[in-house]
């Protein structure tokens, strides 16, 4: 098991004035969501109201012509959707909608035009049913939907690996804030960012420089850094790829990926960043679709693993907020689920957000049916949306200041 002296000393530093780093991400009293006001809330909503709530899709899964059956890659895209440019909500999305409220939006590259187009889309997304939060993957470098679009003048970074190699955590709480500035300014609640993982395989091919180190104890203090500068510019932060994409060689969004190493060789390694973004408070974090043999003792994938989700996120290292799964309609879930299993199956292991299903209606019956045949309860149902209500009352407050 790696010391851990190095980051130690990192983090004191940044509590002795470096960065003002929170011990939580809603202290300030003004966003302390009260627990009456998200009770009354809730038993005001129907049951459909609160499954919409645990849906984050992109545009296209309210729109039932569209139809895509590709994996999409690291750019969320695929051939299929790309060549649609679904940018603005129309007649059968405004349908669909009736009937399949959504708790959050998640905009790709091809969703976005320009700046004109962006501030037309975004009122007609806050204005579907279930009041959906608008969620974006802006990691910087290689992943950033705004930054690598020629039509936004927007400061630009190499990627997250250079970032970690000046070895000064200022440079990530600088690329943090930066990043939700503008994002705050376009529009945006949710940035799916930055990346906890620790790149410590070279023959990575997904995460790579998407990673601040290969050194936990260096990654650890930019990750945190990179979740204040985001929530000093009023954008809520999400890291991923829980329990750490960064020892794999394959690709999630085309097929099966895994990780050999053991519970014990992770918590020496890739917990470090993770367990250092629960400590300062992070409202959300992202599951990997990797399976984890040493530890399940399956294939399974961590998003469908209660083991991984239950015993170890929230029982071992004490996570209390919002798990989200990574895009439900990448290749290593689609591969081996239906997006009826993958949906219930999530839901199940301990996810609180299904995030991409392919099938966004069927996913969203399919939860219906389980309740009703009594796979899943409301109450497992309401223990989530109780956690989606509260991060929704935050960012509401926030925004309204």
């Amino acid at each position: 098991m790696r010391k851990t002296t190095k980051l130690w000393m990192l983090v004191t530093i940044l509590i002795s004035g470096l960065v003002t780093v929170s011990c939580s991400d809603d202290d300030d009293s003004v966003v302390h969501s009260s627990t009456d006001e998200v009770e009354e809330q809730l038993q005001k909503m129907t049951l459909r109201e609160k499954v919409g709530q645990l849906f984050y899709v992109r545009p296209e899964c309210l729109d039932t012509t569209i139809h895509f059956n590709q994996p999409s890659s690291i750019d969320g895209s695929s051939d299929d959707i790309t060549k649609i440019k679904l940018q603005a909500v129309n007649a059968t999305m405004l349908g669909v909608n009736e009937k399949y409220p959504v708790g959050g939006i998640i905009l790709y590259a091809h969703n976005i035009e320009d700046e004109a187009q962006l501030a037309a889309f975004i009122p007609q997304i806050r204005a579907l049913k279930g009041s959906p939060l608008l969620c974006i993957d802006e990691e910087g470098g290689r992943v950033a939907r705004i930054a690598r679009n020629a039509n936004f003048n927007v400061e630009k970074f190499e990627s997250m690996g250079a970032i970690g190699a000046t070895g000064d955590p200022q440079n990530a709480y600088y690329c943090g804030n930066t990043i939700g500035t503008y994002l705050r300014h376009y529009g945006f609640d949710i940035d799916f960012a930055p990346v906890a993982d620790v790149n410590t395989n070279p023959e990575n091919i997904v995460i790579g420089a998407r990673a601040f180190s290969d050194d936990p104890e260096v990654a650890a203090p930019m990750v945190v850094n990179y979740l204040q500068g985001l929530k000093d510019a009023g954008v809520t932060g999400c890291i991923k790829h829980f329990p750490g994409h960064g020892d794999t060689k394959a690709d999630t969004h085309f097929g099966y990926a895994q990780s050999l190493k053991t519970w014990e060789e992770m918590m020496g390694c890739e917990m470090i960043p993770f367990k250092a973004g629960i400590d300062w408070g992070c409202q959300l974090i992202m599951t990997a679709h990797i399976g984890t043999p040493n530890v399940t003792g399956s294939d399974i994938p961590a998003t469908m693993s209660s083991l991984i989700l239950q015993n170890k996120l929230r029982g071992v290292l004490g996570y209390q907020n919002l798990i989200i799964t990574d895009a439900m309609e990448m290749g290593a879930i689609t591969k081996q689920y239906t997006s009826t299993e993958a949906a219930v199956g999530t839901l199940q292991a301990g996810a609180d957000i299904v995030l991409g299903p392919q099938n966004f209606v069927e996913a969203f019956d399919a939860v219906m049916a389980a309740i009703e045949d009594g796979t899943l309860t409301e109450q497992r149902i309401d223990e989530s949306v109780r956690r989606i209500l509260k991060l929704k009352q935050q960012i509401m407050k926030k925004a309204a200041l």
